[in-house]
């Protein structure tokens, strides 16, 4: 595949094409003085505000905790280069619960207090949930007391208090958190802004492979006290987000008929669901 043409300024060679999703091609790229970046050009597809959200997230981090954005040209940006060591090599030589503890980490330092004011280009959580409620209003109608409805409700409270507001990263999971010389840090972030938990969340449905793991009450159980210890809320809070969290996803995928990927949501926050009643 040709490389699209990088801005001059850049001054960037040797395009490598290292990944490509429904959103963005990634390419590792060499910088003048010998150094290794990478290239996140976008596609054209119907949410690529969501993307270009992620921008204004790692401006304001200016690479605390996260990759350093180095340049913005159009629909693409020039980033540092993170390694390829992503926190699921951890789980899969250490296992799950030293992974967990290093997202914790994670979490802990993305969440201290910033200096720097929240950018307003940030998508507000419950503009992000529109889709959670638009099945669940749906299902309400037509009768039907679906778990939409339920984890819709859940997430109406946890909108209307959050216990902290912030900017997650929106899409917190295992292959976004990679490990370089100066430490962890996380890549493809989305933008939004609220409750630390949403972070949380997205992590009780990865690594997307590892539905046994996903299933795992203990795990569960051990996710929502390590997560609930971090960002200071109870692990039952935690649990209401992923539950939540789950079925927003379960929503999209309902929403793109893609039914294989929206029941997996769903049987796992049902098993979030059954752990959050011992609790």
């Amino acid at each position: 595949m040709d490389a699209p043409a990088f801005s001059a300024r850049w001054k960037v060679s040797a395009p490598e094409l290292i990944a490509e999703t429904f959103s963005s091609r990634i390419w590792k790229v060499v910088r003048e003085d010998g150094s290794p970046a990478v290239v996140k050009a976008l596609k054209p597809f119907d949410d690529v505000a969501d993307e270009l959200r992620g921008e204004h997230f790692l401006a304001r981090r200016r690479g605390e905790d996260a990759v350093r954005l180095l340049g913005r040209d159009g629909h693409s940006m020039l980033l540092e280069y993170a390694g390829d060591t992503l926190l699921s090599r951890v789980l899969d030589e250490q296992g799950d619960n030293a992974a967990t503890t290093i997202a914790a980490e994670v979490m802990a330092r993305l969440f201290s207090p910033g200096k720097d004011p929240f950018p307003p280009e940030l998508q507000p959580l419950r503009e992000r949930y529109v889709s959670l409620f638009r099945k669940a209003a749906t299902d309400r109608d037509a009768g039907h007391a679906s778990l939409y409805v339920e984890a819709a409700a859940i997430a109406d409270r946890l909108l209307d208090d959050p216990r902290d507001i912030r900017a997650p990263h929106g899409d917190l999971h295992h292959d976004n958190i990679l490990h370089e010389p100066r430490g962890w840090l996380v890549i493809d972030p989305k933008g939004v802004l609220g409750d630390p938990g949403f972070d949380a969340a997205n992590m009780f449905y990865n690594p997307l492979d590892r539905d046994e793991l996903c299933l795992d009450p203990l795990r569960i159980a051990h996710m929502a006290e390590i997560f609930g210890r971090t960002l200071g809320q109870s692990p039952a809070a935690i649990l209401d987000h992923a539950i939540a969290y789950g079925c927003l996803s379960a929503a999209w995928h309902q929403e793109d008929d893609n039914a294989v990927e929206e029941n997996r949501e769903l049987s796992i926050a049902m098993a979030i669901r059954t752990v959050r009643a011992s609790f």
